[in-house]
């Protein structure tokens, strides 16, 4: 009877992590099929907007929020929020234009890790905060965010200096094989991403966390060294951004990572994952990244004014999540499974 009831009650558990993957991948679908619908209303709207021809330049400018929503949704995978990503895409973007930037040719290959690294440190004493000392996530990332910001401010005395490193604008600005650059370092980013969130145990253990962060203490997980990894590697993400706009715009200034932060948690959300942790997949954060990319992209060649940009924004952004609630996404399964 003891083993009867352990099966009986193990089935409930594995078809709600069925129902669960069936949502998350319903999600992801109807955030690429919302890209393909605004590109064709891009088209209808602004003849000048030519989908097809600027598929390339449309990644090529998702990478950027693409790469910071994968750290931002790590954190979110597990309940948190990271404040300090626009701080971080800062540091990033002045160690690589006033540090690498400035060093001699033949050492600047060796001076990548080490800044990605001191960006990770950030996270880390973020993830203790929250972790060990029990501090909100909000307002530890909040408080990293403002000392990483000063510090900034206070070393390049308001102006940041330096120019990109050679490999940053061949990245951004080389082709190969007659592609840019770019793109094939995205994909390869969107490739390790998933298998790392989905394939290795780091990736399901905060999906474990996320999910009932007791139960995967009593389970042995180390919720704490957990906590610590996601930050570092949400911070570590945002400085590589850094690294990507210095490389593209070559040049780093201090407000360079303001415009992420709410564009990575919309598109962590939009793209299935739960505020509350535990759901997502970044297979939808990057199909959330596209739509919100292309939406800029739409706006601005409409040229319509700011404040008009920010409510249209705003306004697409609440009907994604509007529609993407389990109770709909369940309707929608259940009526196309009949």
């Amino acid at each position: 009877m003891p083993m009867g009831n352990a099966s009986v009650k193990a089935v409930p558990a594995d078809n709600r992590t069925t129902a669960r993957m069936r949502r998350e991948t319903l999600a992801a679908i109807a955030v690429f099929c919302a890209s393909a619908l605004l590109l064709l209303v891009a088209r209808l709207v602004s003849p000048s907007f030519n989908g097809i021809e600027q598929a390339g330049t449309i990644l090529i400018l998702s990478s950027f929020l693409i790469v910071a929503a994968y750290g931002q949704g790590l954190v979110v995978l597990i309940g948190g929020l990271d404040l300090s990503l626009p701080s971080l895409i800062t540091l990033g973007g002045i160690l690589s234009a006033g540090w690498i930037g400035r060093a001699a040719p033949e050492m600047q290959p060796y001076l990548y890790l080490p800044a990605l690294a001191a960006c990770a440190l950030v996270g880390a004493v973020s993830g203790v905060g929250v972790a060990l000392l029990r501090v909100p996530a909000f307002i530890m990332t909040l408080a990293m965010g403002v000392i990483v910001y000063s510090a900034c401010l206070g070393v390049t005395k308001g102006t940041p200096s330096g120019s990109a490193p050679r490999l940053l604008s061949s990245l951004m600005h080389g082709d190969w094989l007659g592609v840019p650059m770019a793109i094939p370092f995205v994909l390869a980013f969107i490739a390790v991403a998933v298998f790392i969130q989905k394939g290795t145990l780091f990736g399901v253990h905060l999906y474990a966390m996320g999910s009932n962060a007791n139960a995967a203490r009593a389970a042995g997980l180390r919720v704490r060294l957990l906590t610590i990894a996601a930050y570092a590697a949400s911070a570590a993400c945002a400085g590589l951004v850094g690294m990507m706009l210095v490389g593209y715009s070559n040049g780093a200034t201090l407000r360079m990572g303001d415009a992420y932060l709410l564009p990575a948690i919309a598109a962590v959300v939009i793209g299935g994952s739960s505020i509350f942790g535990g759901r997502g997949t970044f297979v939808g954060t990057v199909g959330g990244a596209v739509l919100l990319t292309v939406l800029s992209m739409l706006i601005t060649s409409l040229g319509l004014a700011q404040g008009w940009r920010t409510v249209i924004e705003g306004s697409v952004i609440l009907l994604a999540l509007l529609l993407l609630q389990d109770q709909v996404l369940d309707s929608v399964r259940r009526r196309f499974s009949r």
